[in-house]
């Protein structure tokens, strides 16, 4: 059975938790793309955690953690984390990363800061983690696979064909200092022996784990409005975030993906630039950056303020249907107990008329939010373990929400901890 645990909107959804809730029942979780750009936080009996490419089943001791073909693999990111959970008292995680995962190399962090820098005011709100000119070098055949690293005479070659493409640009584009063939070859040195105890045929270990009736979770990173074919292009990332993806980056065949839970959060947040069409601005959105999620609305990976809004049904619903949810995760509920009145956006008003239907990103640039406002429930919820127990006007946004979206709503997590969640009509 695989079960694929993906994100609705624009990333930051709270997959982390449920992923790591879901863990305790599955065998094997699988990162199946993207890199070190975006983080899950995690809060459990071990204590507070900002994962960025270790999936977020890791703090079982009878799960395997594993790395695929699809993600962008920031090999130093990786051991520091794995030295950073097992430093707070996380045994030891069983890893795997397939062998042909792609290397993020530190020139690929250098090329997305200097085009950022270069594009000032129109830049895409990049991490500049490298993720971008990663991808790029992947399509472009130039980038190194894991298992390149055992083969000296493919690394020196492609070491120094990238520094004649790349010195170029640095030269002329950047004006910055240039690449040597010695000092990429070094890097992939280090490289090679710190991801050896590691490195596997990851597909092969799945297609294993399929015989045996194993349960797999496959884990997203970011969301559906992320993606670079049907999100808010061009301020999408580098790679796939929808379910169908997993099977690529996993190295699994596409029927095997039999339940997708994609993950709504009660509100809006996003980090980087693009269209947010329910964003709120001024003092209402720092009061909701300020009590959001656990510790406020801040990026895992870059800590820097996340743009937030109000719940969004237009960009939901899209979301929902692109990933092909079979359930839906409704997070962070408990944030809006503070609010007399909750807006909702039911709709995009677009050249005087009004649509329930996602746009591509050039009508989405002139859309307006046509709001409903719902009353709110003016208590604490966090704590209840049964969905009838919570506060009727809770219920009623709920499943208000769930109406809108048309699709199922059968979690809901009403705290930052795994215990913190409650389970409805499944």
């Amino acid at each position: 059975m695989v079960k694929a645990v993906v994100g609705a909107n624009w990333g930051d959804e709270g997959k982390g938790k449920i992923t790591d809730m879901l863990a305790e029942n599955a065998d094997i979780i699988v990162r199946f793309q993207g890199g070190a750009n975006a983080g899950h936080t995690i809060k459990n009996h071990y204590g507070k955690f900002s994962l960025h490419t270790l999936p977020s089943g890791v703090f079982y001791g009878h799960t395997t953690s594993v790395i695929g073909n699809g993600v962008a693999l920031d090999i130093k990111k990786l051991c520091g984390e794995i030295r950073t959970i097992t430093q707070q008292g996380v045994p030891e995680p069983k890893i795997l990363v397939s062998d042909r995962a792609q290397i993020v190399m530190s020139y690929h962090v250098l090329f997305d800061q200097y085009e950022e820098e270069r594009l000032g005011k129109n830049s895409f709100g990049s991490t500049k983690s490298g993720i971008a000119p990663f991808y790029s070098d992947k399509y472009a055949k130039i980038g190194f696979q894991v298992s390149e690293l055992y083969d000296e005479e493919t690394l020196r070659a492609k070491a120094e064909r990238i520094c004649e493409i790349k010195n170029v640009q640095l030269e002329h584009l950047y004006r910055k200092p240039l690449l040597k063939p010695e000092d990429i070859l070094a890097e992939l040195h280090d490289y090679k022996e710190l991801i050896t105890p590691y490195a596997a045929d990851v597909s092969a270990f799945l297609n294993q784990a399929l015989k045996e009736n194993k349960t797999i979770l496959l884990e997203g990173q970011l969301g559906t409005l992320r993606d670079p074919d049907h999100g808010i292009y061009p301020m999408v990332t580098s790679s796939s975030t929808l379910a169908g993806y997993g099977a690529i980056g996993a190295g699994i065949p596409p029927y095997e993906i039999k339940e997708v839970i994609t993950v709504c959060k009660a509100y809006s947040s996003a980090v980087g630039a693009g269209e947010f069409v329910s964003e709120i601005f001024g003092e209402e959105a720092e009061e909701l950056r300020k009590r959001g999620g656990d510790g406020g609305e801040y990026g895992a990976t870059t800590g820097r303020p996340r743009r937030v809004g109000w719940f969004d049904c237009v960009a939901s619903k899209y979301g929902c249907r692109m990933q092909g949810t079979t359930e839906t995760a409704f997070t962070v509920i408990d944030v809006l107990g503070y609010l007399d009145e909750i807006p909702v956006c039911v709709g995009y008003e677009i050249d005087g008329a009004v649509t329930t239907d996602f746009p591509a990103t050039a009508l989405l640039k002139k859309a307006k939010p046509v709001w409903k406002v719902l009353p709110g429930w003016k208590c604490d919820i966090t704590g209840i373990k049964k969905y009838e127990e919570l506060p009727e006007n809770c219920r009623k946004y709920i499943e208000f929400i769930e109406s809108q979206i048309e699709h199922p709503i059968t979690m809901v997590s009403n705290g930052p901890s795994r215990s913190d969640i409650i389970y409805r009509n499944r």
